[in-house]
């Protein structure tokens, strides 16, 4: 026998190492499909002998903090086309194209280019989807879902804001907590043959999803009324430009009302309220139509920076006491003219008739400029700098609303040259926000505590079982309970006998502080354009809720005490009546004649019958209700029919619709 040769040995080695390679490639390849891949594969795999739909979540309710809602879903419709079982999508596209409201040619370029399943239309109504279902077209299936509904309609739109088409949060409310409201969706699965037919025989699995969370809110219904009708009225009375109104509790940081004018219906959140408007935007272009979306979804209260004017002096004033450089006995000369600072002249609001020689709280409720020129000097830059941090302007409140500014204020005490340092301590080289505003305010007079303000209360199931509840977060104390009570002293003679008597509500203890400024458009100051307000708190002895007014670029008259402080009032007697706070008359109010008239019997009358009556006679209502139409009628009233109250005094009204 013939022994191999060298060449035949190492030919043989090649082959075995070939072969070698070959049995581990396989091995490797068997390995990488039965374990590493094999979860994909099994994925890609059902794809092909399966055909699936998402069930969509039910979107979580919104409340007030009473239970009313204020965001609730309705029945929604979408068609769908089973690609592989419409053989003739021109014949389809004709007979679903009047009814869906799509063109043919997008329908049959959305059948011709989709892959298994294509959407062709997303919320059609419960007619539209019985249409289509009575022509019983193979291919063209219809699931039903839901859709976001608004009943009240514009009703606090800036706090609850909108969804899209996809029930996903825009704005609002409905985008700060899309990630609780939208739930988690289900899945629909259907089994097909190899020409990607359903199975006639086969089962079907469905995959539950979880619905939203639903959140009550820290707004009440009744006052946000009081706020949106108070807006409202000082738009139209000023014609203004906006206007904005918050109530909060000033012990808790709990937003009870938040009303901007105008403002838009989420429903149709692309739609202007007015006639006016809308024939304006008719004819712009695609690129400007959406600066008008985003300008009017704006939410004022966070989005936006305005110079508060004399509201400010509080700070200025707290400043001044918490440091001791002034008390009740401090007097301060005014002449109408500041001119400390060389080649400066600032002046007082009523430099033509000045102040001349006044305490403390004078020169509080005479808003005096030149008296808190004077507390500012004497505080300093540095220690006035850390108190307008420390009230929380140049920081985010945290409030649970999207797109808030911190605001603009001096970055570093060499920023502050001493003219700066004289027109910050009257509200003017800072520029801050209504949310800040109020929440400085607040902590003024709730013992000196800023808080952190908040809209929603609490997060739950529909079992109602608390997820997430939100309570009262004290971010920091700023000044001591001794400067609150001073300054609530200080507030309430504003308005009885300074520059906010326009806010006097006889039987309620109300402190305020007016504000004027003149309007900054593109970093310049525009003469003639004013942005005036009015802070207020009450009652002063046992603070339940803090109000601010913001009326922008007010026509005619522009000062805060005249323009802002009535709208305050308002708001104010109307919620402290609705929260049942006592009125505690002084001997000189009780000695005053007070008009009182007779309650008339409203129950057994419609909505329109009983408010009807009510304004006539120039009283106030305050409806209870779950649902309300003009058929609904009054089944109890308070105060009862007969009873003896005073002009301008609020009946409450209880509803049941008719049948």
């Amino acid at each position: 026998m013939k022994k191999p040769n060298r060449a035949n040995f190492v030919r043989l080695k090649i082959a075995i190492a070939v072969v070698s390679l070959v049995v581990f490639f396989l091995f490797y390849k068997l390995i990488k499909i039965q374990v590493v891949e094999a979860n994909d594969l099994k994925k890609q795999a059902l794809r092909q002998w399966t055909k699936s739909v998402e069930i969509e979540p039910t979107r979580g309710i919104i409340y007030d903090r009473n239970g009313r809602k204020l965001a609730i879903n309705t029945p929604s419709y979408t068609v769908w086309a089973y690609v592989s079982e419409i053989e003739n999508p021109e014949e389809v596209a004709k007979k679903i194209s009047p009814i869906i409201e799509v063109a043919e040619d997008e329908i049959v370029n959305l059948i011709k280019n989709g892959t298994n399943m294509k959407k062709l239309k997303q919320a059609i109504t419960m007619e539209q989807a019985e249409e289509l279902k009575n022509l019983n077209i193979t291919g063209i299936s219809i699931t039903e879902g839901t859709k976001r509904y608004y009943p009240l309609n514009n009703f606090a739109s800036y706090v609850i804001g909108f969804t899209d088409v996809d029930n996903n949060g825009q704005y609002g409310i409905e985008k700060t907590f899309d990630s609780y409201l939208k739930g988690t969706p289900g899945l629909w699965i259907k089994l097909t043959d190899a020409k990607n037919k359903q199975l006639p025989y086969d089962g079907e699995i469905i995959y539950e999803g979880q619905n939203g969370y639903n959140l009550l809110l820290t707004i009440d219904e009744n006052i946000q009324r009081f706020a949106e009708e108070a807006a409202s009225k000082a738009l139209e009375d000023n014609k203004a430009k906006s206007v904005n109104i918050i109530v909060m509790d000033p012990m808790t940081g709990e937003i009870l009302a938040l009303a901007n004018k105008p403002d838009y219906n989420p429903n149709s959140p692309r739609d202007p309220m007015d006639q006016e408007t809308k024939s304006e935007w008719s004819n712009l272009s695609t690129e400007e139509l959406q600066n008008e979306w985003f300008k009017l979804w704006r939410n004022y209260s966070v989005n936006d920076l305005y110079e508060p004017g004399s509201t400010f002096k509080i700070v200025t004033a707290a400043a001044a006491l918490e440091e001791g450089v002034v008390n009740k006995n401090t007097h301060f000369y005014c002449n109408g003219f500041y001119k400390e600072i060389p080649k400066v002249t600032l002046r007082c609001a009523k430099w033509y008739d000045p102040h001349g020689d006044q305490d403390l709280y004078e020169a509080f409720a005479n808003s005096c400029n030149i008296a808190f020129i004077n507390m500012a000097n004497s505080v300093g830059k540095e220690k006035m700098l850390e108190y307008i941090k420390a009230f929380g302007f140049g920081e985010l409140t945290g409030i649970d609303l999207s797109g808030e500014q911190k605001g603009i204020i001096p970055k570093r005490v060499e920023d502050i040259r001493d003219v700066n340092l004289a027109t910050i301590s009257y509200g003017h080289s800072v520029a801050v926000t209504p949310i800040q505003m109020i929440n400085a305010i607040s902590a003024a007079a709730n013992g000196g505590n800023l808080m952190t303000p908040h809209i929603v209360k609490a997060v739950s199931d529909d079992d109602g079982n608390l997820i997430k509840e939100y309570k009262p977060e004290i971010k920091r104390q700023v000044i001591s309970e001794t400067t609150s009570k001073v300054l609530l002293e200080m507030l309430e003679k504003t308005v009885t006998e300074g520059t906010g008597t326009k806010t006097y509500i006889p039987g309620y203890r109300v402190g305020g502080k007016t504000g004027t400024a003149e309007k900054i458009i593109d970093g310049k100051y525009v003469p003639g354009k004013y942005i005036s307000s009015f802070g207020g708190i009450a009652p002063v002895d046992n603070p339940r809720i803090a109000v601010l007014v913001i009326v922008d670029e007010p026509t005619d008259i522009y000062y805060g005490g005249t323009v802002a402080g009535p709208y305050a009032k308002m708001v104010i007697e109307n919620t402290l009546e609705y929260l049942s706070v006592p009125r505690e008359f002084t001997d000189e109010e009780l000695s005053e004649t007070t008009e009182t008239l007779i309650v008339p019997d409203l129950v057994g009358l419609s909505v329109v019958e009983a408010t009807k009556i009510l304004k006539e006679l120039g009283l106030k209502y305050v409806i209870d209700y779950e649902e309300i139409s003009e058929s609904s009628k009054v089944t109890k009233q308070h105060p009862s029919a007969g009873e003896e109250i005073e002009v301008n005094s609020i009946v409450d009204l209880y509803f049941k619709n008719a049948n």
